[in-house]
C-alpha cells in the first residue's frame, strides 16, 4: 500500500472490537516502536491487553469503548520533546494502519497508563490501538491557502508534501500550522496562533510532509 493511501485511510477511531492483537503483528509493532524510540530519543511503550487506562470517567466522556491496547509516547523533558513525540508517534500510527489496525491520539481523556518511566522522563501522549468497530470519519480540512504558501507555483514534491500534511491528525482538528517554500528546496514549518498540543501537531505534520514530499527533495529551514 502506498504511503498516501495509508494516510487517506487512517482516521481517528474510538470504539474497538473485543479482538486481541495477534502475536506476529505485535512483534512488528514492537520492533517499530524500538526503532522509533532509538531514532527519536524517546521511550515508546506499547501496552497490550490492559483495559483499565481507558475505563475511566474521562475515557467514557471521550466516548472511548473497549480500548485494551495503547501506545505511550514519553521521553526526557526538553523543548523538542513534544515535536519529536508527534513525529515518531505518527510513524508508528501509520505502521499500525498499514497492518490493519486503527488508532486515536489521546491527550487527556484517559486514566493512568501502565507505562514505566525512568527518572526525568515525561509522558507526552497516548495513542489508542486495536481493531476498530469502524474506520472513523474524514476530518474537515482547511483550504490549502490557509496552511501553505506557494502551492500553485511550487514543484510537484512540494505539492505532494502539502497534500500529505493536510491528512495529518491535529488536536481538535485545529490545523494551526503553516508550510512555506523559502527557496527551491527549503521549507519552513511553523505554528500559527495558540491552541493545545501545537508542538506535537507540528511534529505530526512534518512527518506527513516528509513522507509525501520525499526527504531527498528538500531540507527544513533552521
Amino acid at each position: 500500500m502506498e504511503i498516501m493511501e495509508v494516510m487517506e485511510k487512517r482516521h481517528s477511531v474510538r470504539q474497538y472490537k473485543d479482538s486481541p492483537i495477534d502475536e506476529s503483528t505485535r512483534e512488528i509493532l514492537n520492533d517499530c516502536a524500538k526503532k522509533m524510540s532509538e531514532e527519536g530519543k524517546l521511550s515508546i511503550q506499547i501496552i497490550y491487553d490492559e483495559p483499565s487506562c481507558f475505563d475511566s470517567r474521562l475515557a467514557h466522556y471521550g466516548k472511548f469503548e473497549n480500548v485494551k491496547n495503547y501506545i505511550v509516547i514519553a521521553g526526557k523533558k526538553d523543548e523538542t520533546l513534544s515535536e519529536r513525540a508527534g513525529y515518531y508517534g505518527e510513524l508508528l500510527v501509520l505502521k499500525a494502519q498499514e497492518l490493519g489496525l486503527n488508532t486515536c491520539w489521546v491527550a487527556l481523556t484517559h486514566g493512568k497508563s501502565k507505562a514505566v518511566l525512568k527518572q526525568g522522563e515525561k509522558e507526552v501522549i497516548l495513542i489508542a490501538l486495536g481493531y476498530g468497530k469502524n474506520e472513523g470519519s474524514v476530518h474537515h480540512n482547511k483550504a490549502i491557502g490557509q496552511i501553505a504558501d506557494g502551492y500553485d507555483e511550487g514543484p510537484e514534491w512540494y505539492k505532494r508534501g502539502i497534500e500529505a500534511a493536510l491528512l495529518a491528525p491535529t488536536a481538535v482538528n485545529q490545523q494551526k500550522f503553516r508550510l512555506t517554500l523559502l527557496d527551491e528546496n527549503t521549507v519552513k514549518a511553523s505554528i500559527q496562533g495558540i491552541g493545545p498540543y501545537l508542538k506535537l501537531d507540528l511534529g505530526i505534520v512534518k512527518c506527513h510532509f516528509e513522507l509525501g514530499a520525499g526527504k531527498e527533495n528538500f531540507k527544513w529551514s533552521e
